[in-house]
């Protein structure tokens, strides 16, 4: 505000230099009372410029000013200010900022939205152009427009599409950390391992190594759950978990790889668990001998009810799922309670006879140390226990479903792997204090007095177990999968908690899979599965691939070999582990800008141990199914890299990209240019690349993996126009490039003068040691009929290439380069035809609509044939405007340009090397015949020589030629260069210049001087006699040229010198017009005169 509206700001202390104008934007009440205008006004402090939970100002205000306060808030009373506000949210107040009126926004989140988000609208910031140019007029503040440009706030229509987008994202059900994560990962790691499998590892590795195998395991999850994290925590998180996580952190290849064999692993896992309930229920039937048909079919019937059942649940919405996995939680723990407290329950004979003796300190000695049997180590024990660890990743899996996925995926995660590895560890403990290795279950193998014992903690305790060193035996940790259910207090219970962890990994595998595979198809990474990508109802749920997990995990159900596909399951999830652990280390790595994780608890090299220890982990469990792990990987990332889909997700992959190219361009800086190393780096003045195409197939003929290439524009005219076109077409013009397979980059200028331009251009164009050193133009064909100002730039850009010690290249085909007229006129078509097919689209939607409508479309029949009649004479203009444009598309100038892009047959690359220049004469026409299209062409040498000398100097060329080791078809020495053209060529060549000569000769001194001031740019008389000798040899040139180089396919030519004050523009012109005259297609080449050939070693 100023000084004037507020006298007593720097006098009070608690003043804050941030101050409010506050506005009224009722304009009805336009008077203000003499109250409100007083000379003492209330002060408002600003202390914060959004409030989002009351979306509007906050307000501090000074003691002794809450009545007026109060009272200026209820009436709505207002101060008059005129000024570029910054609105907040309520629309109520304006911020003035340092007494200055702006258009510049403060911080905030809307602007560094996506399109499209779903979490807010994207709303735009003024432009750096609005804020930094003048004002074209005065604009007065009014309620809305102003609104909008100050603080970037959609209009009526872009509030009424957010409301509408609201009511549909108000019935999102979204989880918290503990109902989204937690649960799910603890359900997914307590797997039926935990209940028929742990007791048999302790005894196999004893309560040291099993503590041990257990915590290997929990590392490798461990350090996966810290990777998670930190990826999860570095930006939003949607849905689509592991692969999410991967693809945006790694990049399409690696994600779509990994996301595809992913959710194929949980749809199969689906079938496991599924089987794994099934065989439980079919064991009881078993003893109760109810078996329907068969074991085999047995589990078929069941597995196929148990999934259609998991399937209406999930289909019933991830609320529904949600519920069903807390009450199977609650189950689960239930039964691992049951197991402790079973411990601790007095034993009974019975039990004896099994091995559960309750806590005895000799069974726990006895059982600390390993006692592997059956060819089973540390490694195959390893290998079975690990599955029981997986399941970190359930609840990342649908992390578009979760409130605040930044936040609970991390906390979720890790307290499930504390818990779960807590209860692995207690309950191995306490089973192997609890029951010996091995018993027999005989209630009469006790000792009697005077019997002998073995020394075996069973002997102490009164029983002889030893005749199982002999024979099998039913019982105990090695020989009984079943003693949780023994030692427990209530064996069922045990029964219900394999029950719940089976169909808790079932039921979290079936939401995972569909979750996974909608976000894999959504990013279009594998094009025919768009049909997956659709959502139904207010959680956008994955039907259709609910309906594709159903199928998938019904034929392993009933006709799979679960055993043979298990470790390749396994090896699924852990390549996925891999990855996001490689992912975090190599974001890290990258040091992009944009790695800025919230959680801070993990190491990058940690994670590089973490993915390498999941490779290991993949061969010790399954040497074979790790195999065929990567080889499925690593057929589908040279898929996704083939067809390379259109995606950009700021990758670390790219990121790395960037800094190996800043590392190899400065390590490039280092070393010292050689002649063996020099290659044409070339600077093509070609426009906008589509727009000359033919010289920019020339100039990449000899560039392409050999050298750079910069296709350079100049914009020439009012500065801002310029800007704002260059600006607009750059990345369009690069993507051309790209699409066109050049490797080529584009550059862009903004200039006063063309000469300018690419003055600048030649100057600061390249990187460190990746600089043009050659200049590429096309030869100006309209030079007679150009402005002088033009031919002046044309030659004078030639001059300061050599100036700045580069060679040039002029290239002349006979129809010219310029195809923009033929670009224009396609557009125009291709519009129309646009058009065209639009009109069908919306005269079929109308005769659908018609069609539906029954009998009373046929009323409206009559707007169709409007439509129809309307339809067929754009139809007739289009076909009007065809032919009109038929004669005017040159057919020929459209061959010139593709003629370089055509394979070339057998002939000759003439090469007429008259001057040396350092060797990039000869170079050149080299490199094009060691490529594809040109290796059909030979190489014949065209200089000049004596004619008494002619084999001598036939043997010098081929000498050095051959040193230079550049193989060539012929030799010819030309000896009558020097001599003068026939009377035709010269008259042509004299009627060529005759309108750019001053003729000075003619006139007296005072008209001749008075015409070189006024027409500096013509040809003098003294400069043509002075040249006479220079201009016949060109003339001369072009006689031979016809006479020996007609037939051949390129002619690479000398480029003569013009020096520069001594020849004019248009006599150069002139020359270079005479020189290439007629003549099939012509590269006029001058080196910068510093060697680019050696024939040293």
């Amino acid at each position: 505000m100023s000084m004037n509206n507020a006298p007593n700001v720097f006098l009070d202390p608690n003043a804050n230099r941030f101050q409010v104008n506050i506005i009224n934007e009722d304009h009805d009440n336009s008077e203000t009372t003499q109250e409100d205008v007083g000379s003492d006004p209330p002060h408002y402090e600003e202390t914060s410029f959004t409030d989002e939970t009351h979306n509007r100002l906050r307000i501090s205000y000074r003691p002794g000013k809450r009545e007026l306060y109060d009272n200026f808030h209820q009436n709505g009373e207002k101060t008059e200010a005129s000024l570029h506000p910054y609105d907040t949210h309520s629309k109520m107040y304006y911020l003035q900022t340092f007494g200055h009126n702006t258009m510049d926004p403060v911080p905030k989140i809307d602007y560094y939205r996506n399109t499209g988000s779903v979490s807010g609208n994207k709303l735009n910031r003024p432009s750096l152009l609005e804020i930094h140019e003048q004002l074209a007029k005065n604009i007065a503040v009014s309620t809305g427009s102003v609104e909008r440009v100050a603080n970037g706030e959609s209009t009526a229509g872009d509030e009424t599409a957010l409301s509408k987008e609201e009511e549909n994202t108000t019935g999102f059900v979204k989880f918290g950390w503990v109902k989204g994560v937690l649960v799910r990962c603890m359900l997914n790691i307590w797997g039926v391992m935990l209940f028929i499998r742990l007791s048999w590892i302790v005894g196999q590795a004893g309560i040291g190594l099993g503590v041990i195998i257990i915590l290997l395991a929990t590392m490798v999850t461990s350090i996966t759950g810290l990777s998670t994290s930190a990826i999860a925590t570095n930006g939003f998180v949607r849905g689509g978990g592991a692969y999410y996580l991967i693809s945006r952190s790694l990049g399409p290849e690696f994600g779509g790889s990994i996301g595809l064999i992913f959710a194929f692993a949980n749809a199969v896992a689906v079938a496991m668990y599924v089987v794994g309930f099934a065989e439980t229920v079919v064991e009881l039937l078993k003893e109760s001998d109810t078996l329907m048909v068969d074991e085999s079919n047995d589990i078929r019937i069941i597995g196929t009810i148990t999934v259609v059942c998991l399937l209406g649940i999930s289909v019933a919405g991830m609320e529904w799922e949600a519920k069903a996995q807390v009450i199977l939680l609650i189950v689960l723990l239930v039964a691992i309670a049951n197991f402790f407290i079973g411990t601790v329950i007095p034993t009974n004979t019975e039990k004896k006879a099994r091995g559960f003796f309750n806590y005895q300190a000799s069974i726990f000695a006895e059982n600390f140390g390993p006692d592997f049997r059956s060819g089973e180590g540390f490694f195959s024990v390893f290998a079975i226990f690990f599955p029981a660890a997986t399941g970190i990743l359930a609840g990342a899996n649908i992390s578009g479903d979760l409130k605040d996925p930044q936040s609970a995926i991390p906390q979720g995660t890790m307290l499930a792997i504390v818990i779960t590895t807590i209860a692995y560890i207690a309950v191995a403990i306490c089973a192997a204090s609890c029951v010996v290795r091995d018993a027999t279950g005989n209630v009469n193998d006790t000792i009697v007095p005077g019997m002998s014992c073995n020394g075996s903690s069973a002997c102490g305790l009164g029983y002889d177990f030893s005749r199982c060193a002999s024979q099998p035996c039913d019982y105990g940790l090695m020989n009984n999968f079943q003693v949780m259910s023994m030692v427990s207090g209530f064996g069922p219970l045990i029964t219900a908690g394999i029950f719940s962890a089976t169909l808790s990994s079932a039921l979290a595998s079936l939401v995972s899979a569909p979750k996974v595979f909608q976000a894999l198809c959504k990013d279009n990474v594998y094009k025919g599965l768009e049909f997956f990508a659709k959502g139904y109802g207010k959680n956008n749920e994955p039907i259709r691939g609910y309906v594709l997990t159903f199928v998938i995990a019904m034929a392993f159900i009933l006709i799979a070999e679960l055993n043979t596909i298990a470790p390749i399951i396994s090896n699924f999830f852990l390549a996925s582990y891999a990855l996001i652990n490689f992912s975090c280390f190599h974001a890290s790595y990258a040091k992009s800008p944009g790695w800025r994780p919230a959680f801070r608890y993990y190491n990058m090299w940690v994670s590089l141990f973490g993915a390498l220890l999941c490779c290991g982990v993949m061969f010790v469990i399954n040497w074979w199914a790790a195999l065929i792990t990567y080889a499925i990987e690593l057929f589908l990332y040279i898929y996704v890299t083939y067809k390379k889909p259109e995606v950009n997700w700021g990758s670390s992959t790219q990121a790395l990209y960037f800094v190996n190219a800043l590392d190899s361009a400065l390590a490039l800086t280092t070393v010292e240019d050689h002649v063996k190393n020099f290659r044409p780096q070339c600077l093509a003045l070609t426009g906008a690349p589509m727009v000359r195409p033919a010289l920019l197939d020339i100039t990449h003929t000899f560039t392409k993996n050999n050298g750079l290439c910069i296709c350079c524009e100049v914009y020439t005219g009012p500065r801002k126009l310029c800007v704002k076109e260059m600006n607009t077409g750059m990345e369009k013009k690069q993507a051309w490039l790209t699409k066109n397979k050049r490797k080529a980059f584009y550059a862009a200028v903004a200039a006063d003068s063309f000469r300018d331009g690419v003055k600048s251009l030649l100057q600061a164009s390249g990187l460190g040691r990746m600089k043009p050193n050659t200049l590429v133009i096309g030869f100006k064909k309209d030079w007679r009929s150009a402005p002088a100002t033009q031919v002046e730039n044309y030659v004078g850009i030639i001059h300061d290439a050599f100036d700045f010690e580069l060679g040039v290249i002029i290239v002349r085909i006979s129809q010219g380069f310029d195809i923009s007229p033929v670009l224009q006129v396609q557009e125009e078509l291709e519009k129309l035809e646009q058009e065209r097919l639009a009109l069908e689209a919306t005269i079929k939607e109308n005769d659908f609509e018609e069609g539906k409508r029954g009998i009373c479309g046929f009323f409206k029949k009559a707007s169709t044939l409007s439509i129809s009649k309307h339809e067929t004479k754009k139809e007739s203009t289009i076909n009007t405007i065809q032919s009109m444009h038929v004669g005017e598309f040159n057919q020929r100038l459209l061959e010139a340009s593709t003629q370089f892009k055509k394979k070339q047959g057998k002939g000759t690359i003439d090469i007429w090397w008259l001057f040396d220049d350092g060797g990039l004469t000869i170079l050149i026409p080299y490199i094009l015949t060691i490529r594809k299209k040109w290796k059909n062409c030979k190489l014949r040498i065209f200089t000049g020589g004596k004619v008494n000398r002619i084999e001598e100097e036939k043997l010098v060329m081929a000498s050095l030629l051959s040193k230079f080791r550049i193989k060539f078809a012929d030799i010819n020495i030309i000896c009558d260069i020097n001599i003068k053209p026939n009377k035709e060529s010269w008259k042509f060549f004299e009627e060529m210049i005759e309108p750019y000569r001053l003729h000075e000769s003619c006139k007296d001194i005072t008209t001749a001087e008075k015409l070189k001031r006024e027409t500096p740019w013509k040809i003098t008389d003294a400069e043509l006699e002075a040249f006479k000798e220079k201009s016949y040899r060109q003339v001369r040139l072009n006689e031979l040229l016809q006479e020996h180089s007609r037939a051949a396919n390129l002619i690479v030519l000398s480029l003569p010198v013009a020096r520069k004050g001594a020849v004019s523009d248009y006599l150069y012109m002139a020359w270079l017009e005479i020189l290439s005259k007629n003549l099939p297609p012509v590269l006029m080449v001058r080196g910068n005169h510093k060697n680019v050939l050696t024939f040293y070693s």
